[in-house]
């Protein structure tokens, strides 16, 4: 798996932060419940559109 191909970079989606594709799903917010203890299953849980793939990227 290539991260490029489910995160993407565009100035004109939210202010041009990285955020997983065909989402408004910020990496930044994706690392940041990560970060404070959140399981995949729980990231995926509350997120349905985003797959196991899009975490790991």
């Amino acid at each position: 798996m290539d991260w490029r191909d489910r995160i993407v970079i565009d100035p004109g989606v939210f202010c041009g932060k990285a955020v997983l594709q065909a989402t408004r799903l910020s990496v930044e917010h994706v690392v940041r419940l990560l970060a404070q203890g959140w399981a995949e299953a729980e990231v995926l849980d509350a997120y349905p559109g985003v797959t196991r793939d899009d975490v790991l990227a």
